[in-house]
């Protein structure tokens, strides 16, 4: 069907999908695949994918495979292989027993690669890869026949075998597809098939010397394992055709004949969505590992704390389209916050403690404090312990305020939360003028439900006790100043990480375990540390800040 008739609720690929199956093409059965290489760790682009195709999948009650595209042993590890199966289970979907890889195939491919050389459709090419380049010609000039393409079809197969035994150094030797160097689309011009690689390979071990290349490799794939629809992002487009070469070039009864589909990509603004520039910045330490909850890998933002849940909304949100577009940083925030929301209970926390005295309270007293506003329908409270030292922040209190300032100033008062309202007296300061202590007086009468006549208070804050516990808060900035600088690593921002080892945070965070989420009231949502935290020194990770009023510091 045309991709511009529209069925309600559908994108793109699932209106051609529905239609497919309305039609009975492949009996009707719908199988994707995610197909990732193990080469590295998987990023929130990746999720896009992840949540499409195993999303279509659940859809119609159908499986989407993992495949590992294992085809370049130079470069894969079985560490990537296990955090990419731990990723697309932490998001919520499994692959139900179809777990495969490219190098299940290699025999099967090398069967098809021969055949080809048989019909006259492959040769052996020893022309360099400058050779390669400058004989593939232009844009706008087509190409010149490599002088190797008029070999003999035993002599092709001579050589390839050959090259299969490891008679052959590294790039003595490729194998080509005979198809048409001029033709308009570049990828069509005679492409690379197989190269040689001695390098040890992690599933197959030293038992091959020659490996096929990602355009060839994935199509045979798709159709060994009965893929119905091969969905790819859109720097795969001009792909499309050979993958279409390729399998109607080979005379072998698949299971089906899979197509293929291009989506856009996920853009996402103010971070780094290529896998190599992450590789450079984390062998080049400009963060502490794979899951450093700066990185927008999947690893770096399940140690963040961010939610499965949060994430496949985002890309539902973003949705599939056709032509490539970038997504806000404050999109996916909007996300966590909405999902978070209803998720995290309401804590305190003072994140740059001021001491405040209320010098004319005596003893401590017990405040009963809510972990859920009225607007959620959950409950629960704890205890927080009300002082005659607390803990306010520092950006609370102003000695010479500006008008519309309405926190902690000398002479004005304001309500602390669930508790009573303060006015200050005096500024407590050392010789150098630092700023020790704040001295109030509270208001007996202005206890947290009561609300005597006449009294406006506009201003709230958040505070904790001296009883408070003393931890670690990280805050997590922006990595790159300018994600456009083409050199990237000029631009890694020296405060994207920042921490805060003097935070006070209420008594109840002491039993806080690793996992746990919370939201610190007028703060944001944190997560604690799974890694680093420790019974009864929980570390806390910033997952996102709250979209607020109190940014205008009112």
């Amino acid at each position: 069907m045309s991709e511009t008739e529209v069925i309600p609720g559908k994108d793109f690929i699932r209106r051609i999908i529905e239609e497919d199956v309305k039609e009975g093409k492949n009996q009707g059965r719908v199988v994707t695949r995610f197909p990732p290489e193990p080469n590295g760790f998987l990023h929130i682009g990746h999720a896009k994918s992840i949540c499409l195709n195993f999303g279509i999948a659940e859809e119609y009650k159908s499986v989407c495979h993992l495949r590992f595209d294992d085809t370049d042993p130079t470069k894969e590890d079985i560490k990537y292989e296990k955090a990419i199966e731990e990723d697309v289970h932490w998001l919520g979907f499994d692959w139900q027993g179809k777990l495969f890889h490219a190098s299940d195939y290699f025999e099967k491919m090398f069967e098809f690669a021969c055949d080809l050389i048989k019909g006259q459709k492959a040769y052996v090419c020893a022309l360099s890869e400058e050779e390669i380049r400058e004989y593939r010609g232009t844009v706008t000039q087509a190409g010149k026949i490599s002088p190797f393409a008029k070999q003999s079809v035993d002599e092709n197969l001579k050589l390839f075998q050959r090259m299969r035994k490891g008679e052959f150094p590294n790039g003595k030797y490729v194998l080509r597809a005979r198809i048409d160097m001029a033709s308009p689309n570049m990828k069509m011009r005679d492409p690379l098939l197989y190269r040689i690689r001695h390098a040890h390979h992690y599933r197959t071990g030293d038992g091959w010397c020659i490996y096929p290349m990602y355009d060839y490799a994935h199509p045979i794939s798709d159709a060994l394992e009965g893929i119905t629809h091969s969905i790819c992002t859109l720097e795969f487009e001009n792909n499309r055709e050979l993958y279409d070469w390729v399998l109607d070039s080979i005379s072998a009864p698949f299971p089906t004949r899979p197509h293929q589909y291009e989506f856009a990509r996920l853009d996402l603004q103010q971070t780094v969505m290529s896998k190599r520039k992450l590789l450079q910045l984390v062998e080049g330490k400009y963060v502490n590992g794979w899951d450093d909850p700066r990185l927008p890998t999947l690893a770096g933002l399940r140690r963040r704390g961010c939610t499965p849940d949060a994430i496949r909304k985002f890309c539902e949100l973003v949705g599939v389209a056709k032509a490539n577009s970038s997504v806000e940083m404050a999109q996916f925030e909007f996300c966590l916050r909405d999902d978070l929301n209803t998720k995290a209970p309401r804590v305190m926390a003072v994140l740059r403690p001021l001491k405040v005295i209320i010098d004319n309270y005596e003893g401590e007293e017990e405040l009963d404090a809510s972990y859920w506003p009225h607007d959620i329908p959950k409950t629960g409270s704890r205890p927080i312990t009300f002082s005659r030292e607390i803990y306010i922040e520092q950006e609370d209190f102003l000695e010479n305020p500006p008008k519309d300032f309405f926190r902690l100033a000398p002479g004005k008062e304001v309500r602390l939360r669930y508790g009573y309202c303060i006015t200050c007296t005096s500024v407590e300061k050392s010789p150098t003028g630092e700023i020790l202590a704040i001295h109030c007086t509270y208001d007996p009468q202005t206890r947290s439900g009561n609300n005597p006549v006449g009294r406006k208070v506009k201003g709230t804050i958040h505070w904790v006790s001296s009883n408070s516990l003393k931890g670690e808060v990280r805050l997590f900035n922006p990595l790159l100043l300018d994600t456009a600088s083409d050199d990237f690593l000029t631009q890694v921002n020296p405060h994207s990480l920042v921490v805060l080892n003097d935070c006070r945070l209420e008594k109840s965070l002491e039993k806080a375990k690793g996992g746990e989420r919370f939201q610190f009231e007028r703060q944001g949502y944190f997560f604690v540390d799974p890694i680093d935290s420790k019974p009864g020194a929980p570390v806390f990770n910033r997952i996102v800040t709250l979209k607020d009023s109190w940014a205008k510091k009112k």
